[in-house]
């Protein structure tokens, strides 16, 4: 049966599957990885930290929803963050950074953007970073946030990027966690695997490989129990009957980063930038696939991170010597000390 055939059939047999009730999604948040969780295409069975509401719209001809948390603070500062998510990552594991900047009287909207998580994963759709960026403007217009400060972590920093050259004028501060894209891998010698290849990749998806790399190149080497509500998160996408649509979306997002570096944009960027970047980082899309001789010079943040402030006119560097690709999740306090400490007032 042709990809898109079953695509179709998956999308069309599991988008409306019911959710679990809401003590045995925590349960099935939390379980260890011998439970191997199923969750439905659209997380459908994952309980979130904060309240969801959906964003309905239509995009290149078909029918959508964004679904996003939109969190008040009890004492607001009048200032609106916005969080946006990486590939291996979804609204939900922005928790602690909503809590921290929620605490501090900051608004938070934290989206999945479409093809991610909770959000629609459609058969059919040309994934850009500048068509992600306007999802994310009207679903911003819709709840009244003409300008809010951009945070973006990992693959969200790419898009954070595209959001700020595209909406300047809505965009007060511009915030990058170990964003990917600093350097344009297929000309440094990474191939192009194309969204065939990495959609048989993706269908092979398990616990055992997330875990292996999330624990070398997010936390340095380390692991504590909580980073096991996300690898499950993650997989569980995969072990249901939805599992191909899910692959499929990843694929077609995997190429969009590929082919769309935002590197050579750095310097045309006017807005106040602040960049937090750990420094045992090494991701870089593809390097697996990449010549064994090239391998080493991809995804060195030491050196990123340098040029990445470099090539952003006015922008302010905070460097965590000994965290990987994730700070925000590695080392918690001492993150959300450096984020708070560098938001605009």
């Amino acid at each position: 049966m042709p990809v898109f055939t079953r695509i179709a059939r998956a999308v069309a047999g599991v988008s409306f599957a019911l959710a679990l009730l809401p003590a045995q999604a925590a349960a099935a948040a939390t379980t260890s990885a011998t439970a191997e969780p199923s969750y439905g295409p659209e997380l459908e069975g994952f309980q979130y930290p904060e309240p969801t509401q959906q964003y309905r719209f239509k995009s290149q001809g078909v029918d959508l929803q964004m679904t996003y948390m939109d969190v008040k603070p009890a004492k607001p500062n009048g200032k609106t963050v916005v969080l946006m998510h990486g590939k291996n990552f979804c609204g939900a594991t922005w928790d602690g950074t909503t809590k921290e900047l929620t605490k501090a009287g900051y608004r938070v909207v934290v989206p999945d953007q479409i093809g991610f998580c909770k959000s629609t994963k459609p058969a059919h759709y040309q994934y850009t970073f500048q068509q992600l960026a306007d999802n994310t403007h009207q679903l911003l217009q819709s709840i009244g946030v003409t300008k809010a400060i951009v945070l973006g972590h990992s693959t969200g920093g790419m898009l954070a990027t595209r959001y700020a050259l595209m909406y300047p004028q809505a965009t007060e501060q511009l915030v990058m966690v170990n964003p990917i894209g600093l350097e344009d891998w297929k000309n440094l010698g990474v191939p192009s695997l194309g969204v065939d290849k990495w959609y048989k990749r993706e269908l092979n998806t398990s616990a055992d490989k997330v875990r292996n790399y999330e624990r070398t190149t997010y936390y340095n080497g380390q692991w504590k129990p909580e980073y096991e509500t996300w690898v499950q998160m993650l997989v569980g996408m995969y072990r249901g009957k939805g599992k191909e649509v899910v692959a499929w979306n990843s694929a077609l997002i995997y190429d969009m980063i590929y082919t769309q570096p935002v590197v050579y944009e750095f310097p045309l960027i006017k807005v106040p930038t602040f960049l937090l970047m750990g420094l045992k980082d090494t991701t870089a899309i593809g390097k697996d696939a990449a010549p064994e001789a090239v391998r080493p010079k991809l995804g060195n943040y030491t050196v990123l991170a340098q040029k990445t402030k470099e090539a952003i006119p006015g922008s302010v560097l905070v460097t965590f010597p000994e965290m990987g690709h994730a700070p925000q999740m590695q080392d918690p306090v001492q993150f959300h000390r450096a984020l708070l400490k560098g938001l605009v007032r």
